[in-house]
């Protein structure tokens, strides 16, 4: 029986990470366009210094695939490098933080209902999104 609760328990858990993935993929897997703002590169927010537009659906394909990776615990001490506004018809449908430039800290952040979740952001994740800065 204590086995069985055990079990039941972690497949509780590993459910309901999945389900948060889900659930943001859900949630801005219709975007049309996302607006991706740099910020200094210092961890501080509101200093944007370059603001990119992408319409593209096959980068936004990419970027909403990447958002809704694996769950990750959230660091309150890591800094902010830039953020992510999923759109659709012109209206921000979800706002997503994310750091890369300290050790220790890439991850996507967002809020979701009502509760502050975050996941990894990847070396490729990474990649995407210098690559588009340029």
């Amino acid at each position: 029986m204590k086995n069985f609760l055990i079990l039941y328990g972690l497949i509780f858990i590993i459910s309901s990470c999945n389900q948060s993935n889900d659930m943001i993929k859900e949630q801005i897997i219709h975007s049309d366009s996302v607006a991706i703002n740099y910020f200094k590169g210092d961890g501080t927010m509101d200093s944007v210094v370059e603001v990119k537009i992408i319409k593209d659906q096959k980068i936004i394909d990419q970027l909403t695939d990447f958002v809704s990776q694996n769950n990750r615990k959230m660091n309150y001490s890591c800094g902010v490098d830039g953020s992510l506004h999923f759109f659709k018809m012109n209206k921000v449908i979800q706002d997503v933080n994310f750091g890369m430039n300290e050790s220790g800290c890439s991850y996507f952040s967002f809020t979701l209902q009502g509760k502050m979740q975050a996941t990894e952001l990847s070396s490729g994740a990474k990649e995407l999104i210098v690559s588009l800065r340029k």
